[in-house]
C-alpha cells in the first residue's frame, strides 16, 4: 500500500503579474520545491479561464503525511508561500492520499 501523499496547489495569476510570476517560479519556486523534498508531478496552465476554474494547478508527492507536514511548516516553505502570494490571488491547496488516478 502506498503511503504517498500529494499536494495539490491551485491559484491565479494577479492582472499585469504574468512576467514577473513565470520568473519566480522557474528561478525560485521550483527550486526550492524540490529542494525542500516535494516531487513536482504536475502543474496545468488553463489557456480558456472561466471564474470557476483556477488559471494555474500543480501537484507533488512526498513520502509520506508526516514529510508533508514538516515542509508545510518549515520556515523556508512558509517564506516562499508569502513571496508566491505577491503574483497569486484565489490561492488554496489539498493534502490527499494518492491513488493513481487524476486528483483535482
Amino acid at each position: 500500500m502506498e503511503d504517498n501523499v500529494k499536494l495539490i496547489m491551485k491559484w491565479d495569476i494577479k492582472p499585469d503579474k504574468n512576467q514577473e510570476y513565470f520568473e519566480f517560479v522557474v528561478r525560485e519556486w521550483v527550486p526550492t520545491v524540490t529542494r525542500l523534498g516535494i516531487e513536482t508531478t504536475g502543474a496545468w496552465l488553463t489557456v480558456y479561464s472561466r471564474e470557476d476554474i483556477p488559471g494555474i494547478m500543480a501537484e507533488g508527492v512526498t513520502k509520506d503525511l508526516p514529510e508533508m507536514k514538516r515542509i508545510l511548516s518549515s520556515p523556508e516553505w512558509l517564506s516562499l508561500h508569502e513571496r508566491l502570494m505577491d503574483f497569486v490571488e484565489n490561492y488554496n491547496h489539498k493534502v490527499v492520499r494518492v491513488n493513481g488516478e487524476f486528483q483535482f
